[in-house]
């Protein structure tokens, strides 16, 4: 296993005084995808316009147009078929699972974290995790035993606008589909083939690596590794990665209960860092089999910080799976642009 990477240096002259400026730019590739990224820690320190920090009361409007608010869920969301979940949702705890209204998937579902409308990064607690995903799994685990098709499950979880959340109560989705997004189908066949050249498992062995330098590894528990990325898709990136599990639905409770308290624990960081708003994402191996060249992991992004009248339409599909998310078809487009072409 190889962690490549170079260094070019940029130089330039500072503002005002023009006096001459190195920075450095480093080029990583991931070590399984070649996917690659660039990092440049002076970056930081950018000017941000319009960035100031906004009071979330000013962002986060009136609890009683909120549909996810207890006041509203009954009468504002979807229910599932009869045939699907009898009570047309699941619940658990402060979790409602159910139909996403707007789905991006033929299995696409919403659960609330908790009854409260919005919650600052301090505010979360492993209990609210725990029932949310456990309410996911179950969810994963009836579809695909319902159809037999639905085997590729994807967990989101974005928090506030800057993440591509449209509605501010926290929520997560949960997307089953019959066939991975592209980079999760180059995740299962680069592992696939990595354990086809070396006889081992890439992700027990980045895993190893990373616990062995120290350089980049965060801690764990029974469960899972939690380590920084090597070559981050986004920034501030963490991974949890589990040793025993493939997919989302292999997930049993003591898993689950050791997701939520090490991601809890990242949001406290993240907090302590000025972070408000992050995108969650999964990437999962089919539902059924046990890989075992493939570990089921997760990741967690930081977006940019609050403020009024503004949401990001690049979530974690589009960021962590590489999958837009359209809302126009560009067959009606075409219709639409037609008339302005003399047609």
């Amino acid at each position: 296993m190889e962690f490549n990477s170079f260094r070019q240096m940029v130089r330039l002259r500072a503002p005002r005084d023009l006096e001459p400026e190195e920075q450095y730019v480093e080029y990583r590739e991931d070590p399984l995808t070649g996917g690659r990224c660039r990092i440049n820690i002076k970056r930081i320190q950018r000017p941000r316009q319009g960035q100031g920090a906004a009071d979330i009361g000013e962002i986060v409007g009136r609890t009683k147009d909120c549909p996810f608010c207890p006041d509203n869920i009954d009468d504002e969301t979807p229910s599932f078929l009869v045939d699907v979940f009898p009570e047309g949702h699941l619940k658990k705890g402060e979790c409602l699972l159910f139909p996403n209204l707007y789905p991006l998937a033929r299995c696409h579902a919403v659960a609330t974290l908790t009854v409260g409308h919005c919650l600052t990064l301090e505010g979360f607690v492993p209990r609210m995790v725990t029932d949310n995903l456990a309410c996911a799994v179950e969810f994963a685990r009836a579809v695909h035993h319902g159809d037999g098709e639905s085997v590729y499950p994807i967990y989101i979880w974005n928090h506030l606008p800057p993440s591509a959340s449209s509605i501010v109560h926290p929520h997560t989705q949960v997307i089953i589909d019959p066939r991975p997004t592209r980079y999760q189908e180059l995740l299962l066949t680069a592992s696939s083939e990595y354990h086809r050249r070396h006889g081992s498992s890439f992700w027990k062995d980045v895993v190893a690596m990373e616990r062995r330098e120290a350089r980049r590894y965060v801690g764990g528990n029974d469960s899972m590794e939690v380590i920084a990325s090597f070559a981050p898709q986004g920034d501030r990136e963490v991974q949890f990665i589990f040793r025993d599990a493939s997919s989302l639905a292999d997930l049993e409770d003591e898993q689950i209960e050791d997701f939520a308290d090490a991601v809890i624990r990242v949001l406290r960081g993240y907090d302590k860092m000025g972070v408000s708003s992050f995108n969650v994402c999964t990437f999962s191996g089919p539902i059924g089999e046990k890989l075992p060249h493939y570990s089921l992991h997760v990741k967690i992004i930081s977006r940019p910080p609050v403020q009024a009248f503004y949401r990001n339409d690049s979530g974690p599909l589009e960021r962590l799976h590489y999958e837009p998310d359209i809302e126009m078809e560009p067959e009606a487009m075409t219709e639409a642009l037609k008339p302005f072409f003399g047609e």
